[in-house]
């Protein structure tokens, strides 16, 4: 039989930042702040998303209705990267990424601190843009998710696949 195991990855609910996409739209549109200021957000790509407003001052009010619709749908600011407002003609931008999946260096760094940091016997593999965790006994499993959890590695960790 196999060893117990589980994997950690970084994945986003992909209908549920569409879901607070859709409510900030309609915040934005209703909100008398937002009145005439043109503010907007927008999908621009599979990962992308545009926020623009006339001020620089609205579009970052804006950005922060996204933020929080988006901590409502149980979904970590860890996993959507905001630029920096830029003025582009009358209006201001900001452009945003919706981030999913573990890129080879935080890999790296993830199994190199579980290997430095975690029980004896426990070991990581990197899997694509994953990265499956196995040992002996499930007790080391346990304590090894729990490790991740209290350390920051600036991107949103799941744990799935726990056998």
């Amino acid at each position: 039989m196999a060893d117990p195991s589980f994997d950690v990855v970084s994945k986003v609910d992909r209908q549920e930042v569409d879901n607070a996409l859709n409510q900030t739209m309609k915040e934005l549109s209703t909100r008398f702040d937002f009145r005439g200021t043109g503010a907007k957000i927008e999908w621009t790509g599979e990962e992308a998303v545009t926020i623009e407003a006339e001020t620089e001052e609205r579009v970052r009010a804006a950005a922060e209705v996204f933020k929080e619709k988006l901590i409502k749908r149980g979904i970590s600011l860890k996993a959507f990267e905001a630029g920096e407002p830029a003025s582009s003609g009358k209006v201001y931008k900001i452009n945003g990424k919706i981030l999913e999946g573990i890129s080879s260096e935080k890999a790296k760094q993830i199994s190199k601190f579980i290997r430095d940091e975690g029980p004896k016997g426990v070991q990581a593999q990197i899997q694509g843009d994953q990265l499956r965790v196995s040992a002996k006994k499930k007790d080391h499993l346990q304590d090894v998710i729990a490790m991740l959890k209290q350390k920051d590695f600036e991107i949103a960790l799941q744990f799935t696949n726990y056998r």
